[in-house]
């Protein structure tokens, strides 16, 4: 394992580039948004039976820029449950609380490889979640939320949430009264995670708040704004208000980078560069540091449940704004020739 205490006092600097002006940026939503409407690939949830009645034909975009700028397009204000898009911001608060180390003891940072509920990846870890992305993780994540009742566990993720939202967010009873209805495995989960020390506390408690942290409505608009925060160093570049820190920041997108979308992780970064987090209500969420995030909701998914329409959207935003962290072009000197090649300097 890498050992951090290596770099420390080391100064970091970051180079993050700049987005296109803005009305470029609205252009290029558009057409992202127009390009893929007509996609039918993918079909609509189902294991939660309210997500199954959600209107497939939904399809909405969203870029936040760190500095504040706003491109919405198609369905971006409808609210939808924000699903396991909720792990990447829980973690972050779970960071924000106990810190870098503390959180890793319990959660790790790896790729299952698996299904995100998936009972054979924390068996063959011995307990240990191997990412916060998948359930296990997710759930271990929750219960180190502070607060001396489920309750004030809840409040602190509503919260949170919000702060990142920069709105006050509000819990969908139909759907957190759905996935109550249907989540024994999750519940198993927990039970689980108490066998093997990794869950202080009663099991099913820690659940149902996780439970309502996936139920928490949101938009598309919502969630460009949840992950411009995370671009921005921590400050929630709509309200002003910072919400975590620059470490926790760097520490939630490295996670997410490797796992936010399960099983399909490594061709999302391979194919579109950015840190992003799926939901199975179909929204996706993905983050270029220093520059923005770009969000999209819509609900056909493909089989390992990331939205189909979103997916095709922000891979196209990413090639059109520069977004891809591994994208680079030759480095040109001050008049604006090539740089000569390294024996000629």
């Amino acid at each position: 394992m890498l050992d951090p205490v290596a770099w420390q006092g080391v100064a970091q600097e970051v180079s993050t580039g700049a987005l296109p002006g803005w009305d470029r940026v609205e252009e290029i939503v558009r057409e992202a948004h127009l390009r893929y409407s007509s996609e039918r690939g993918g079909r609509v949830a189902d294991y939660i039976p309210i997500l199954a009645e959600a209107d497939p034909e939904l399809f909405g975009l969203a870029v936040i820029e760190v500095g504040g700028g706003l491109h919405d397009a198609g369905d971006a204000m409808h609210a939808f449950s924000i699903q396991s898009i909720s792990k990447m911001f829980v973690y972050a608060l779970a960071i924000q609380e106990h810190g870098h180390e503390r959180v890793r003891e319990i959660v790790g940072v790896n790729n299952t490889g698996l299904a995100f509920n998936s009972v054979v990846a924390l068996e063959l870890n011995d307990g240990h979640p191997m990412n916060p992305m998948v359930n296990a993780g997710a759930i271990a994540t929750t219960g180190l939320i502070p607060g001396a009742t489920p309750d004030e566990q809840w409040v602190c993720i509503r919260d949170g949430l919000s702060a990142f939202a920069g709105r006050p967010l509000a819990l969908d009873d139909v759907v957190y009264s759905s996935e109550a209805a249907t989540n024994d495995r999750n519940r198993a989960f927990g039970r689980l995670l108490r066998s093997y020390g990794r869950l202080d506390g009663d099991p099913d408690a820690v659940v149902d708040v996780y439970t309502r942290q996936c139920a928490l409505s949101v938009t598309a608009h919502d969630l460009a704004v949840m992950g411009a925060t995370l671009a921005d160093g921590g400050v929630n570049p709509v309200t002003g208000e910072r919400v975590v820190s620059e470490e926790v920041c760097r520490d939630t997108l490295a996670v997410v980078a490797s796992t936010g979308l399960y099983e399909r992780s490594g061709d999302w970064l391979f194919e579109i560069g950015l840190p992003a987090k799926s939901g199975v209500a179909g929204g996706i969420v993905a983050i270029a540091p220093g520059k923005g995030a770009v969000a999209g909701f819509s609900p056909r998914l493909d089989e390992a449940g990331n939205s189909v329409r979103s997916q095709m959207a922000i891979g196209y935003l990413s090639r059109a704004l520069g977004l891809n962290l591994f994208a680079s072009v030759p480095a040109r000197d001050a008049t604006g020739a090539l740089s000569a090649p390294l024996e000629e300097k």
